[in-house]
């Protein structure tokens, strides 16, 4: 039996409300305590199957691979989709608002879960279990907000990069903590729907594939595209900060830059909702509160929705921080950069293809195995390595085969002439030596 207590999660976003969830469904008393009066942000996220609430994805679009779009040799565009799991498994894209919406409804639904939001954390005592929180109304804007004092028996921070759970928990336990910044900047763009009579084909709305993850790799920055229900996309520009401060002096500038690294994409954003857009958008560090888990594969909110059965192995978790970081960071070069290379494609043919004809050896690919599967993170990391280094030792093999057995046909064929070879090369260096002294 479950001893009841009072769980109290600061942030309502995606992950405060799945934990919520997860606490309330087993019978405990939860309190969500919310800075922001309402969520104004809405963008698109991915989310593994793995990863998936049913009662969650509303009108879900499923994703079966990634559309890279480039500028060939010859100046043609094109187009060129790489599945994400050769067994058909698929990931899918929701608005991500949306999802957000359909967690607080649920738990409003619940009587043994309260909200409480404008309210701002401002000190805890972990001892004690107590915490204090400054109600933010518009009567505080002008003096002192006032202060309310409540207890808990759990406290869980999911309130962003920033977090001031995290802040206080530090001056209560020792904690090592370094905070990372990649020097990337992201601004959000949108691609509009098309405009269709109501009996023509529903997917008319959409300028292109819905069912692809769209990304305009430019090795050092990309764009990517994920579609929304009303025929819409939500774009994302990944850029270094030097070349947004550049844009962000000449304006005029960014349908050029796009038509240059990103081709095609002035055909779906004309070039003066890209100029508008990237001045008013706000342009953020990936690691800011508001969207610290944007480059983790968007991940999926897989690292923090992931299987209910990690809330039940803490020690086990311990163990996965450092790859969830490794992993989200590999994923961000791999779709600005790798999916470019033909070593990742080559690599991901072979992984796919051991995975089909030798099922029984286990292997697949990095990213099914963190999308699709229940492993663990530090799992992920040492099965992926390990394939890579077989893979390099077969390499090796393939290329020192010839040689090998050439010599090898030599020795057997033609002993007499490889002694008096030897033989001759020994002569010739012990001459030069003497001829040295």
């Amino acid at each position: 039996m479950v001893l009841k207590q009072k769980f109290v999660v600061v942030g309502a976003g995606p992950v405060g409300s799945l934990a919520a969830l997860y606490a309330a469904k087993r019978g405990h008393d939860v309190e969500i305590y919310e800075l922001r009066p309402a969520w104004h942000q809405c963008y698109a996220a991915t989310l593994a199957s793995r990863g998936c609430l049913s009662t969650c994805l509303v009108q879900p679009f499923p994703c079966a691979a990634r559309m890279i779009h480039g500028r060939g040799s010859n100046g043609d565009l094109y187009e060129a989709a790489q599945d994400y799991d050769i067994h058909g498994r698929t990931i899918f894209a929701v608005d991500r608002a949306g999802l957000n919406k359909r967690l607080l409804d649920i738990l409003e639904d619940m009587p043994n879960v309260k909200f409480f939001f404008s309210h701002k954390l401002t000190g805890a005592d972990f001892k004690k279990r107590k915490a204090w929180f400054e109600v933010m109304t518009s009567e505080s804007a002008t003096g002192r907000a006032r202060e309310i004092e409540i207890d808990f028996d759990l406290m869980i921070g999911a309130d962003g990069a920033h977090s001031a759970v995290r802040y206080h928990m530090m001056k209560f336990a020792q904690l090592n903590y370094r905070q990372d910044y990649i020097g990337t900047l992201w601004c959000e763009f949108h691609i509009k729907p098309v405009k269709v009579r109501s009996d023509e084909n529903p997917n008319a709305v959409f300028r292109i594939s819905p069912n692809h993850l769209h990304i305009w790799p430019g090795k050092d920055f990309m764009f990517i595209a994920i579609p929304s229900d009303d025929g819409s996309f939500t774009c994302t520009l990944f850029l270094p900060s030097a070349q947004t401060l550049a844009l962000e002096k000449n304006p005029a500038s960014i349908p050029e830059f796009f038509d240059k690294h990103f081709p095609g994409v002035t055909e779906l954003i004309p070039g003066r909702e890209l100029i508008e857009s990237f001045e008013r958008n706000p342009h953020l560090a990936p690691s800011s509160a508001s969207n610290a888990a944007r480059l983790r594969r968007r991940r999926r909110l897989r690292s923090r929705g992931g299987p209910r059965r990690v809330h039940d192995e803490p020690r086990a978790r311990r163990a996965r921080r450092t790859p969830i970081n490794d992993l989200a960071l590999q994923n961000y070069v791999e779709m600005r950069a790798s999916v470019l290379s033909p070593k990742y494609r080559l690599r991901k043919w072979l992984e796919e293809m051991m995975s089909v004809y030798l099922p029984g050896l286990g292997w697949q690919t990095k990213y099914s195995r963190v999308s699709f599967e229940n492993q663990r993170y530090s799992e992920v990391v040492a099965q992926s390595e390990h394939q890579g280094e077989v893979l390099v030792s077969v390499f090796e093999a393939l290329v020192c085969s010839p040689f090998i057995v050439g010599a090898v046909w030599l020795w057997w064929k033609q002993p007499k002439w490889i002694a008096r070879t030897y033989q001759t090369w020994t002569e010739k260096a012990i001459m030069a030596a003497f001829e040295r002294l």
